[in-house]
């Protein structure tokens, strides 16, 4: 079976290829901070000319307690900003609360445990790259995208298979039918499932897998397999590292977050789950139809 090299979709090529522009603060972004950190600054263009081009500058602001209130307050925030400027805010506001906490909260089959590895937790986002990195992950899960692939069954036959972004056996499945400098989007939205599952629906991964009460194990639907939270965190560090390993992240300079993420797995679940528990309880279900 021979697969075609390109993937294609619906509408955009944001989940497989990154988009790096979604990474940069748009006009409404800028516009946005001033109003809401400098409302009477009276040199606008300068202010958001310098938010464009100094990132301990544009941090101040992300951090800044007035935006958050804001962007919290809003319930038609993603209307005015773009989605990954709304994530790099909790995200970065989760790490001002975590630190002043001191701990984070694992669940086990019976209680919520204390665990004191707050300050590794903040420590890991001091780097601005995983953090814009992070926002730019959850953005890309607020819609949920179908795709393309063609491949030939014999000579002069070619088939064409669609799936969702969200459906992780097809795209484990394309891993191993693809060669190997195609792998590289597939590695990274593989590695990204498993921590966005387990970060912003941990109580998914669980009930998903087995039942609530008994413990016992769910049947399998046809042929679908259900993935246990541990297989769940074992698959993520594994793609994690392979997309570190694939030449492309470091064509985008993105060898060093991938290689963190793997190595920090369960650190970088934390500041999500912190974020889907305080900030996100009763809108996650809408903001990512999941």
């Amino acid at each position: 079976m021979h697969f075609g090299h390109s993937l294609k979709k619906g509408e955009s090529k944001r989940d497989f290829d990154l988009d790096f522009t979604a990474w940069k603060l748009s006009e409404s972004d800028l516009d946005f901070l001033v109003e809401s950190a400098s409302p009477h600054v009276t040199d606008k263009p300068r202010l958001k000319r310098v938010l464009r081009e100094d990132e301990d500058f544009r941090n101040s602001f992300v951090t800044d307690e007035r935006v958050f209130l804001r962007v919290m307050d809003d319930e038609e925030i993603l209307l005015k900003i773009s989605s990954t400027l709304f994530f790099e805010i909790l995200l970065t506001r989760a790490v001002v609360e975590l630190a002043q906490v001191g701990f984070t909260l694992e669940k086990t089959s019976s209680m919520r445990v204390p665990v004191f590895d707050a300050k590794a937790v903040v420590d890991l986002l001091t780097n601005r790259g995983l953090t814009h990195y992070l926002a730019h992950m959850l953005s890309s899960f607020t819609k949920s995208e179908s795709y393309t692939i063609s491949f030939r069954v014999s000579k002069g036959m070619w088939r064409k298979v669609r799936f969702s972004d969200m459906d992780i056996e097809s795209l484990l499945g394309f891993c191993e039918a693809v060669d190997e400098k195609h792998r590289f989007g597939l590695y990274k939205r593989i590695a990204d499932i498993c921590l966005f599952v387990l970060g912003i629906f941990p109580n998914y991964a669980e009930r998903h897998y087995r039942y609530p009460q008994s413990g016992e194990l769910r049947s399998t639907i046809g042929e679908q397999k259900r993935i246990s939270p541990e297989e769940y965190e074992r698959e993520g560090q594994k793609f994690y590292r392979l997309a570190a390993e694939h030449p492309s992240a470091g064509e985008l300079n993105l060898s060093e977050v991938f290689w963190a993420l793997h190595e920090h797995f369960l650190k970088a679940k934390k500041p999500l789950n912190f974020i889907s528990e305080h900030y996100l309880p009763f809108k996650k279900q809408k903001l990512f139809g999941y």
